[in-house]
C-alpha cells in the first residue's frame, strides 16, 4: 500500500465525527430513503448542527473556512457506508462554491449562511430533456424585463431538486448565436411563482437520492440574482466543473475501495469445494489485480487533491481523474460482483447496490466521452 499523506490530525478528528454521523444517522435509514426517493429534510439540519454543510465556506458566511480536504473526508465516509442518497456534496462543494467564487457580497450573505445551517438546500440545473453534455445548446431562456429576468424552460436529472430551496439555473440570456457567450447563471428561489417540480425520477441506482425535473413558467427572477456577469455563465461552469469532476474521482476511488473491502471479506467466508473461495489462486490473483487498480486510482486522485490545494489543478487533469477513476470503479465493482457469484446479484449484499449506484458516475459531471474530448484538445 502506498501511504496517504494528505490528511492532518484535524482532518482525522473531523473524519471521526463524519463517520459516526453516517453510521448512526444515515446507514440505518438507507432502505427507507430508497422507498421515499429522498432523504428526510431533518437529516440536513442534523448535518448542519455538526458542521458538515458548507464547511469550506468563509466564516463570515456561516462556514468554518477550512480547506477542501474536509469535503474529501465527508465524501469518503459517505462512500464507506454505501450512501448514494445524501446530496451534501453537491450542495456544499458545487452550489456553494459557485456563489462564493462568483457571487456578490449581498448574494453570499443572502444564501451561504442559510445553506450552512441547512435552512436552504441548494441545487444546480444544467441538463435539459433535450440537452445533456452539450451545454451550449441550452434552450431555457431568461429575458430581461425591467428589474427582472423572465425565466422559461425546463431542466431534468436535478440532484436535490425535490427538496431544493434555491437553484442555480443555466439559462440563455442572449441571442448572438455564439453559443457559450449567451449563457448566464441565475439564483432562483424555489418559492418563486411559476417554478414547479416534477415527481422524483425512478432511477436504476442511487434510488434514495432526490432527483427530479424542474419547470419554469414565466418565473420572474430579480436582476440582482444574476450570478457573475451576463454571458459569463459558460466560463464559470467550465471553471467549477474541474472541481466537480475531481469530486467524482474521489467518490469512485472510494467506492472501488469499498467494493474491494466487501469482496475480500466475502471470499474469506464463502466456502466452495470444501475451502474458502479466497484459497483459490484465481480469486487471489483477481483480487491482486483489483487492488493494484484501486491503488493507482488512489495515488492519482490524491495528487489531484494536492494540486487543488495549490490552486493549480488543470482542467484536463480533472477530466482524466473523472474518466479513469470512474471507468476503473466500474471494472472493479463488476469483477467483485463476479467473485460474489449469485449472491452478488442480490440487493441485500452491498456489492449489488454498488453495482447499481456507481454506473452513473460515467455519465454525470459530463459523460466520459466528453472527458476524452477535453483531454484530446491538449494533445
Amino acid at each position: 500500500m502506498v501511504p496517504r499523506t494528505l490528511f492532518s490530525a484535524d482532518h482525522e478528528a473531523f473524519r471521526n465525527t463524519v463517520r459516526r454521523f453516517f453510521e448512526e444517522e444515515v446507514a440505518p435509514n438507507l432502505e427507507r430513503y430508497e422507498e421515499q426517493q429522498c432523504v428526510d429534510r431533518e437529516l440536513w439540519t442534523k448535518a448542519a448542527e455538526l458542521g458538515l454543510l458548507c464547511a469550506t465556506m468563509p466564516e463570515e458566511y456561516g462556514g468554518a473556512g477550512v480547506d477542501r480536504l474536509y469535503s474529501v473526508v465527508l465524501i469518503e465516509e459517505q462512500s464507506r457506508v454505501g450512501d448514494s442518497a445524501t446530496g451534501f456534496g453537491l450542495h456544499s462543494d458545487i452550489v456553494a462554491n459557485y456563489i462564493n467564487n462568483c457571487g456578490t457580497h449581498e448574494q453570499k450573505q443572502a444564501w451561504l449562511p442559510r445553506m450552512a445551517s441547512g435552512e436552504v438546500i441548494g441545487a444546480i440545473a444544467m441538463t435539459e430533456p433535450g440537452t445533456g453534455s452539450d451545454l451550449q445548446a441550452v434552450k431555457t431562456t431568461a429575458v430581461l424585463d425591467g428589474d427582472h429576468y423572465v425565466l422559461n424552460g425546463s431542466k431534468t436529472f436535478i440532484t436535490n431538486g425535490l427538496l431544493s430551496d434555491m437553484v442555480i439555473v443555466v439559462a440563455r440570456t442572449g441571442n448572438s448565436g455564439k453559443g457559450a457567450q449567451d449563457l448566464s447563471l441565475l439564483l432562483v428561489d424555489a418559492k418563486s411563482e411559476g417554478f414547479s417540480k416534477g415527481k422524483p425520477l425512478k432511477k436504476v441506482g442511487m434510488r434514495g437520492q432526490d432527483t427530479c425535473e424542474l419547470f419554469f413558467n414565466d418565473v420572474r427572477v430579480p436582476k440582482g440574482n444574476l450570478l457573475g456577469a451576463e454571458g459569463a455563465g459558460f466560463l464559470m461552469l467550465m471553471h467549477e466543473l474541474a472541481w466537480e469532476r475531481t469530486i467524482i474521482g474521489v467518490m469512485t476511488v472510494s467506492a472501488a475501495e469499498n467494493a474491494l473491502a466487501h469482496t475480500v471479506e466475502y471470499v474469506k467466508q464463502r466456502q466452495a469445494f470444501g475451502k474458502p473461495i479466497a484459497a483459490f489462486q484465481n480469486t487471489r490473483f483477481k483480487l491482486a489485480e483489483l487492488r493494484a487498480e484501486v491503488q493507482i486510482g488512489r495515488v492519482y486522485i490524491d495528487k489531484c487533491l494536492e494540486l487543488v490545494l495549490q490552486k493549480s489543478l488543470q482542467i484536463d487533469a480533472a477530466a482524466t481523474a473523472k474518466l479513469w477513476c470512474s471507468e476503473m470503479c466500474s471494472r472493479v465493482v463488476d469483477e467483485c460482483v463476479q467473485l460474489h457469484g449469485g449472491y452478488g446479484y442480490m440487493l441485500e449484499y452491498p456489492i449489488a447496490r454498488l453495482y447499481l449506484d456507481t454506473r452513473a458516475n460515467r455519465i454525470y459531471g459530463g459523460t466520459n466521452e466528453i472527458m476524452k474530448e477535453i483531454i484530446s484538445r491538449t494533445l
